[in-house]
């Protein structure tokens, strides 16, 4: 690695959204059966910055988790923590940062609003699905617990990976095309 900046740069901001995905999952208000937490800012600005690369703080974040170190929300650990109800907005923590990264690599301004929309319906999906099959809920009453309280915050969340993105990435600025 000595030499490779790109390459060192990769491990440090893997490193890096790593923990500050394990740091959103301890700032977490309690509320039945899943938590508010800043995971979701940290999985949108993985995307934001990492690009293509943002599979993979998500992955090992996941991967940490279940081999029992405590970095899920509120220092739990363990494949319990995966079956149980919250255990699809984890998994969709994956898939939505490729698609936030995907959309924002490709530098076009007019579509990083619904990248961000996406990535977050993303995790939705993710999570309702799952709560319906851990908590044996049907999807209005998925959509009551796992979707609706959270709507306010993940656009707070969605607006500033929006505007942070705008201060990391002010090259782009203007790029429309």
């Amino acid at each position: 690695m000595f030499g490779d900046r790109e390459r060192a740069t990769l491990v440090t901001m893997t490193a890096t959204f790593v923990g500050l995905l394990a740091i959103g999952g301890f700032l977490a208000v309690p509320f039945f059966p899943v938590p508010i937490t800043l995971q979701t800012l940290f999985v949108l600005l993985t995307g934001v910055v990492m690009g293509r690369y943002a599979v993979i703080p998500p992955f090992l974040y996941l991967v940490f988790g279940i081999m029992g170190l405590p970095v899920f929300h509120n220092g739990t650990a363990g494949i319990g923590i995966v079956l149980g109800p919250t255990g699809g907005y984890l998994v969709g923590f994956i898939p939505a940062a490729a698609i936030v990264g995907i959309i924002y690599e490709k530098g076009k301004l007019w579509l990083r609003i619904p990248g961000i929309v996406l990535g977050t319906i993303t995790i939705y999906g993710f999570g309702v699905s799952w709560l319906m099959l851990s908590a044996n809920l049907d999807l209005v009453k998925s959509l009551l617990v796992g979707v609706i309280p959270f709507i306010p915050g993940d656009i707070l969340k969605g607006i500033a990976a929006y505007l942070i993105a705008d201060k990391i990435h002010p090259e782009n600025k203007n790029s429309t095309v």
